[in-house]
């Protein structure tokens, strides 16, 4: 009982935005025994054994992150938790990769007992990622895997895709894919087009997307699977999305939050820190994915991949590809909001119920009953992205010196502040 009292919160004056339930009102939120209890008025027997004053703060779900890679199991919910995302996505590609019960089940236990965000293991969709024989979904789904993907790694055999996607609609698991054709995007680097020719990179056409996503369209229409289409760059990658969505087909995709703020005119002199993968395409591609996130045909993630200092120290085209954003995805997110007049509700729906719906896992609301996973930010709060300011292992970011606006001030997950900025 005691630990339950300890658990209470009463979260007072905030501007409340709750995306799922179209709530953006100031409000109290009231939390105990890990759930919320009440928004609005004080339940008669509730006992706060911790207010938090959030006024002149916005108070909204934990941000749900689609695509992050766990580097170091601890630092990384560290850094999640400090940028007020309370729920994860790991990709298979770990070492060894998640194909196996076991290693789903070991690492699910490892995060509940760091107790910081949660973690939400995404299976292997063939051994080993190699593209070749299907992995034991079942077992996997039983140990805790919530979809099917094969993270970078490509499947050559078109069959054993055709196959996959078949097993997974039998059962109804989810194929999460990032479509890009190996052949078309093979040693590429960067965007082909001028500023590639112009620095002598080798080029990853837009056709590598547009081509693996007609494919796995065709297939999704074949076999009724939920599939989500991860990491669009293009323009005419999210077209063919909406087109596929109007035609009743169950795909969804979403952006990386750096696609939204930069393109391959960043790259400047071979600044290897805009290394992507997928690349960063031209202003006109950049445009059109922040319309397809306006318009809720995308949403949103951090593409957390932590890289160390040796592996963006090299030349450009050797450099390791990827950047942390899991402590940037809330200020990238405010900052695409202002600049393109999105409505702040509208903008963190992309964070929080969007990729929770497209997960399929209780988060991202805030309403009566629902698990306390709750960001309280400060939107005003302006900071320097610095080595020292970030608290993931990996510092590679291109928004290193940047100022940002917007910061996590207290993070409770399950009812636990688990994070609090001092």
């Amino acid at each position: 009982m005691h630990d339950e009292m300890n658990n209470s919160i009463h979260i007072k004056g905030g501007r409340l935005i709750d995306p799922k339930n179209g709530i953006d009102t100031e409000s109290d939120l009231f939390i105990a025994k890990g759930r919320v209890v009440a928004v609005g008025e004080k339940p008669n027997d509730f006992q706060a054994a911790r207010t938090i004053d959030a006024s002149g703060k916005v108070v909204c779900p934990g941000l749900v992150d689609l695509s992050t890679r766990l580097a170091g199991v601890e630092s990384e919910l560290l850094a999640a938790v400090a940028g007020g995302v309370t729920s994860v996505a790991c990709p298979p590609d770990t070492k060894p990769p998640l194909d196996e019960p076991g290693l789903v089940e070991r690492l699910i236990r490892r995060s509940e007992a760091i107790g910081l965000a949660r973690v939400f293991p995404i299976g292997a969709l063939t051994q080993q990622l190699a593209g070749e024989k299907l992995s034991e979904m079942i077992s996997l789904t039983r140990a805790g895997c919530i979809s099917f993907s094969q993270a970078k790694k490509p499947v050559f055999d078109t069959q054993v895709l055709l196959r996959a996607m078949q097993y997974a609609a039998t059962f109804d698991y989810a194929i999460r894919l990032q479509p890009q054709d190996h052949y078309l995007a093979r040693d590429g680097v960067a965007h082909d087009g001028e500023v590639a020719s112009r620095l002598g990179l080798t080029g990853i056409p837009v056709s590598a997307e547009t081509v693996a996503i007609a494919t796995a369209l065709q297939l999704t229409k074949a076999t009724g699977v939920r599939l989500h289409l991860a990491r669009l760059s293009s323009a005419a990658g999210v077209d063919m999305v909406r087109e596929a969505k109007q035609n009743g087909l169950k795909v969804s995709c979403d952006v990386a939050i750096h696609h939204l703020h930069l393109t391959d005119a960043d790259i400047g002199y071979f600044d290897s820190r805009m290394r992507m993968d997928p690349p960063l395409r031209t202003l006109s591609d950049r445009d059109a994915l922040r319309a397809a996130v306006a318009e809720g045909v995308a949403s949103v993630c951090s593409d957390h991949s932590p890289v160390d200092e040796d592996g963006k120290q090299l030349p450009f085209a050797e450099s390791v590809p990827g950047a942390v954003g899991l402590e940037l995805l809330l200020p990238l997110t405010l900052k695409l909001a202002a600049e393109d007049h999105l409505p702040l509700i509208t903008a963190l729906a992309r964070v929080t119920c969007d990729p929770a719906a497209i997960m399929g896992v209780e988060a991202g609301s805030v309403a009566v009953g629902s698990i306390a996973d709750v960001c309280v930010f400060d939107p005003t709060s302006s900071w320097m992205v610095t080595p020292e300011s970030l608290r993931s292992q990996g510092k590679n970011t291109p928004f290193l010196g940047a100022e940002m606006t917007g910061r996590a001030c207290t993070t409770p997950v399950g009812g636990r502040a688990v994070y609090q900025a001092s």
